[in-house]
Parts: structure tokens; sequence; C-alpha cells
């Protein structure tokens, strides 16, 4: 494929996608900041030199930068984009930021991942509207050879219905319980045909082995899912699954980088903004309901990444605004700046690590050691 092909598939999807996302996750900061009658100097969509832009009737210049990986909106009082150091000309002005109370200065940090998860949920109620919502039957499409299905007369296109008495609608309710239960027999209630029958599988015994030498025992009936179906939703039903689904989204992320950290899980699933742009190629040319989907998927990871208490990062910022709640009065200027030299530390090594696992992902890496070699 040629550069115009390239940047057609992979490059468009990819800065139209995030530059939504972040789009949202400053508006949620400019429009708390604007209430609680803070003056707004420059929302930017990007880093770097000003690509185009305009200065609105209220002095806020809106533009697009030349480094199109985030954004920022910078108030009046900040020294610099990051809100990391107040701007001494504007002490006392009571439209700057540091003239805040502690309270409204963190409401306009949280606001951000804020209207990153709002603008998700709109999102996927939307599609669970429209599209439906992906759904995957408890229905078996394959059964393995020799595997404990296979042996208890299971067949494809069963329909699982309960375990033990305990309804099962989806594939996933059923993996749950049978990686769960290894050696166990349990009985299963299947609809074959129109009709009901009880059949008793025992899941066979799988050793998992993490990184770090942990060992991890499921059970495995060696059975594949059917398919997946799509079931629409009323409004009001459609906008408490989509929380729900956020919650999940949310907590799956949560357990996988606890898992990353234990080491029950690589590390080398950590993708940055290499991967991302493939992802939205990818799933760009599936339509417009995949790359919706992906979009909401993007920014709730987006919000919930900067709720992590990381100096530079929303949640730095709101770590820093609860300690000064508790103390009365902030950290002094050089707890702040060592704070912060540490959350950029952290931020740039993650960064690194990041577009190296993309590297290696693309084998980009591969092909530049066969050059070399």
């Amino acid at each position: 494929m040629d550069l115009v092909g390239l940047v057609g598939q992979y490059l468009v999807p990819f800065l139209i996608i995030l530059s939504i996302v972040v789009f949202v996750h400053e508006w949620g900061h400019y429009r708390v900041a604007r209430a609680c009658g803070i003056r707004v100097e420059v929302f930017s969509i990007g880093f770097g030199p000003e690509l185009f832009g305009f200065t609105d009737r209220r002095g806020t210049r809106w533009k697009f930068a030349t480094v199109p990986l985030g954004g920022y909106v910078k108030m009046l009082g900040d020294a610099d984009a990051t809100s990391t150091a107040p701007d001494p000309a504007a002490a006392g002005d009571p439209e700057s930021f540091q003239a805040q109370s502690v309270g409204r200065r963190a409401a306009v940090v949280a606001a951000g991942p804020g209207a990153n998860f709002l603008f998700a949920i709109l999102l996927l109620a939307v599609l669970f509207v429209v599209s439906g919502r992906p759904f995957t039957p408890a229905e078996i499409g394959a059964v393995q050879p020799d595997s404990p299905a296979a042996a208890a007369g299971l067949r494809p296109g069963d329909r699982i219905l309960a375990v033990d008495g305990r309804p099962v609608a989806s594939f996933e309710e059923l993996q749950t319980i049978v990686r769960a239960s290894p050696e166990i027999p349990l009985a299963f209630t299947v609809r074959r045909d129109g009709e009901e029958l009880v059949v008793t599988v025992t899941p066979g015994l799988s050793e998992l082995q993490d990184r770090l030498g942990g060992v991890h025992r499921i059970g495995l009936i060696g059975v594949s899912r059917a398919g997946v179906e799509f079931r629409r939703a009323g409004p009001v039903e459609a906008v408490v699954e989509a929380v729900l689904e956020t919650g999940r989204m949310i907590g799956g992320t949560l357990k996988g980088l606890y898992e990353m950290v234990v080491g029950a899980r690589g590390t080398q699933e950590l993708g940055g903004p290499l991967r991302i742009a493939q992802m939205s190629g990818e799933i760009a040319k599936d339509g417009v309901v995949p790359a919706l989907w992906f979009t909401a998927v993007l920014s709730i990871n987006l919000g919930l990444i900067n709720l992590f208490p990381i100096p530079m990062l929303d949640g730095g910022h709101l770590a820093l605004y609860a300690v000064e709640a508790v103390r009365g009065r902030p950290l002094t200027e050089r707890s702040q700046e060592i704070a912060f030299r540490m959350g950029l530390a952290m931020v740039l090594s993650l960064m690194v690590f990041a577009t190296w696992n993309d590297l290696v992902h693309l084998k980009i890496v591969e092909f530049l050691a066969g050059l070399i070699s």
C-alpha cells in the first residue's frame, strides 16, 4: 500500500477519533471552568505550534496544533498548559484558576474525565437503541473431539439454559461457571430441537502458569460459541445498559492492569498511538457502528487513565487538591514541583514503553533488526 493509502486508511480515522475524544475531554474542563467564572485563554486540540484557529468574543483562542496527540485548556492563572504552576501576573484576579476554592478547582479538573464517561454512555446508549447491543447467547457452535463436552454428548446447536439450576443467558456466563469448576460435575439444562434435557458435564482441569510462576487452575469443556446477536433496547433501558457497560469496561481495564502488575498477564497488551492508529484504521473499515463503539471505548479509557493519581494527569491534580483540603493549605511550590517532575517521568516512561510495544507488535523492530543483521 502506498503512502496515500496508508494515510487514508489509518491516519485519517485515527486523527478523527482521537480528536473527538480529546475535544470531549477538554470541553468538560472548559464548560465547568466557565460555569465557575474562570476565564479560559486557550482551547487547543494538539500540542505545539498552531495550525489554525480563531478567537471568540470571550477572548478564548480555539485552535488545532501540529502534534495531535492530546490537547489542553489553558485558564487565566496558569503559567503553562499543564496547570502545574501559577502565573504571578494573574495573582489576585477573581477570574483566574488559582483564585478559586479547592472545591471549584477539583470540579474543573474532574470534569474532563467525567465528560469522557458521559460521552461514552451517550454514544453506547444510541448504539444500543439504533443497532442493538452485542450479545453472545449460550449456544454451542462447535464441540472439540475427545473433550468433556463431547463425552457428555453435547452437540453444536445446543442452547444452555442453566447450570446446576442457575440460569445462564450468555456464553460469557457459561465460561465463568465452567472456569471456576474444574473436575466438578455440572448439570447442564440444555434445549435441543425444541426439547429440554439435563446433561452432566465434568470440566477438565487446565493449569495456566503466569510469569511469576503462579499456577491458575481453571475448568474447560471444549466448546466454542455459535455467534453474536444484536438486541435493541428502548431509550431508558439503553441508558441503563450503557452505564453498566461503561462500568464493566472500567472494571475490566483495572483488572487487566492489576494482572499486569502482579505478573498474571503480559504487558505486551499495552499499546500507544501507533496501536491506536492501527486499530482505528482496521475498525473504520468495518463501518460506522464499530467505529463509534471504538470511540466510546477510547473515551472511557482516556477518562480512566486521566484519573490515575499521577502528577501531570487530572488524577494527580485531584490528589494534590485532596491533600490541600485536609491540610487547609496547598503543598509548598517545591513539593509540587518535585511531584510534577516525578509524574512527568512516569508518563514519559509509560509512553516510551507503550510505543516500544507498538513497534514490536507492528513488527517494525523485527524489520529494522533484519536490515542491520
